[in-house]
């Protein structure tokens, strides 16, 4: 018989109280045991319960007194779901660790329990890797009240770029390229997030009024906002047009960075923002605002007379 079998039946001595003894192994180190754990159980021979200084060495070398039923079976007062395991490891100093995060910890705490250490450490470096595979690179919180929109902006120690998409959110019929320009703002927001994650907080926003908008937020304060919806005037309706101004986007990004706490100067960020920066400060009234103190406000295209729907529609 395998010294890992499992039997099915429980052991019939319900009745009789268990009794308490030192196990006298001796030179018996082939000689088989049997265990009952938690319910479970299991054959092996004082060999594999020794080979290690664990518990079960202490139980099972007479250092510690055991308690027996009447039919010899030993009593163990714990979970026999991974004794298996533990026997396994006993005997061949590794085992294949369960595929589930929760199972390799349930395994962990019986071989802490038994005093297993290398088995231990084999649990911990599994969690460990399993937990650097699964670990996202990056949360986005998705917005679903204004309450909860402000009290994210005015706690986050790092800019804020928001996207606030509705597609349903119109009461006039899309242009043709509407759809696909819409699919690129939010491919562009992704690509956003993952490239400057750790940086800045991405949120999006599902419940606004607007249909496709970006809107930069520097400690606290909102900087700059970048609307890409624009009513086209056709022959006989209105429709609306959604605008993918990438480059517009990705400027405003940047300048949110000079917001970052501590700040630290970035040359190649004060390099790509000067342009702009100097533009706008020409145009500052003389009171002393700065231009951190501005809200720049981009609508792409608001008005147009022009009609990108393609011949036959």
């Amino acid at each position: 018989m395998s010294g890992d079998t499992c039997l099915t039946s429980l052991c019939p001595a319900a009745e009789s109280k268990p009794k308490t003894c030192s196990f006298k192994g001796g030179n018996l180190g082939n000689k088989y045991v049997r265990l009952n754990v938690g319910g479970s159980l299991y054959y092996t021979t004082v060999q594999v319960l020794t080979r290690h200084d664990t518990m079960l060495k202490a139980m099972f070398s007479g250092r510690m007194e055991v308690l027996t039923d009447k039919e010899g079976w030993i009593l163990i007062d714990r979970c026999g779901k991974h004794f298996g395991a533990i026997l396994n490891y006993l005997r061949d100093d590794t085992i294949a660790l369960p595929k589930h995060r929760q199972e390799v910890k349930e395994l962990m705490a019986e071989a802490k329990y038994y005093l297993i250490q290398g088995l231990v450490d084999m649990c911990q470096a599994a969690l460990q890797d399993k937990k650097d595979l699964y670990e996202p690179v990056c949360n986005i919180p998705i917005i679903t009240s204004p309450k909860e929109e402000e009290r994210l902006i005015e706690s986050s120690m790092k800019p804020v770029v928001k996207l606030l998409y509705n597609r349903s959110n119109n009461k006039y019929s899309y242009t043709s390229n509407s759809d696909d320009n819409l699919l690129k703002n939010i491919e562009l927001f992704d690509k956003l997030s993952l490239r400057f994650n750790g940086r800045v907080l991405f949120i999006k926003d599902v419940i606004g009024d607007e249909i496709c908008c970006w809107s930069f937020y520097g400690q606290g304060r909102k900087l700059a906002e970048v609307c890409c919806t624009s009513i086209v005037y056709a022959t006989e309706k209105k429709q609306t047009k959604v605008e993918f101004p990438e480059a517009r986007i990705y400027e405003e990004t940047l300048n949110v960075l000079l917001y970052e706490t501590p700040r630290v100067p970035d040359n190649s960020l004060l390099e790509a923002t000067s342009r702009s920066r100097s533009q706008a400060a020409h145009s500052e009234d003389d009171d002393g605002f700065e231009l951190r103190d501005r809200v720049r406000r981009i609508h792409v295209k608001r008005y147009s007379t022009y009609d990108d729907r393609q011949l036959g529609h």
